[in-house]
């Protein structure tokens, strides 16, 4: 009895530690699956929050951009009045220099004036600005319209404003029209 109770015994010493290494191992799977789990969750919380981040930036960019665009749709919305009201400034601008020939219409130049300082005034609120263009300027093409060539009165106008034919003007930052210049060859 001795050998079987010896037997007997290995066996059981057997079974329990192949018991205890099962239960080891299915902690360590469960540990495994519970550790997976959770890191797939964090995961997928990272996921979800970048994708939250993503969305709130276009978002904000979205407003800033509508914004921006309706600040500009403002600024330009009378485009076409002003650019209408050009001419008439024009017809302003020629009255008086006529006007400043006669001596005695010196108080019809004054009602004159008067109005066309109104004008100009009302104008500028709007956001029209004039282009400064003076002769003996370097002519830009990118900022002025060429009307003519003419040969230059002295070397240093060389490529050079001569004469201004009309002034240009600018709303806001948009250039509505743009100076018409006589340039030196």
């Amino acid at each position: 009895m001795s050998k079987n109770n010896k037997e007997e015994k290995h066996i059981e010493d057997e079974a329990k530690n192949a018991s205890e290494q099962a239960e080891t191992a299915t902690a360590t799977e469960e540990k495994t699956e519970e550790v997976s789990v959770e890191e797939q969750l964090k995961e997928q919380v990272q996921q979800e929050k970048d994708k939250y981040l993503r969305l709130f930036a276009e978002f904000e960019n979205y407003k800033k951009r509508t914004s921006r665009e309706r600040i500009e749709l403002f600024q330009t919305a009378s485009k076409d009045v002003m650019v209408a009201m050009l001419p008439v400034l024009d017809d302003f601008e020629r009255a008086l220099l006529h006007i400043e020939e006669d001596k005695e219409a010196e108080e019809l130049r004054k009602g004159v004036l008067l109005i066309y300082n109104k004008l100009i005034q009302t104008l500028q609120q709007k956001g029209l600005a004039k282009i400064k263009v003076e002769k003996g300027d370097k002519f830009d093409p990118d900022h002025h319209e060429a009307v003519t060539q003419i040969p230059a009165p002295t070397d240093d106008l060389k490529g050079k404003i001569v004469d201004v034919i009309e002034k240009g003007y600018k709303l806001g930052e948009t250039v509505i029209r743009f100076p018409k210049v006589v340039i030196g060859q």
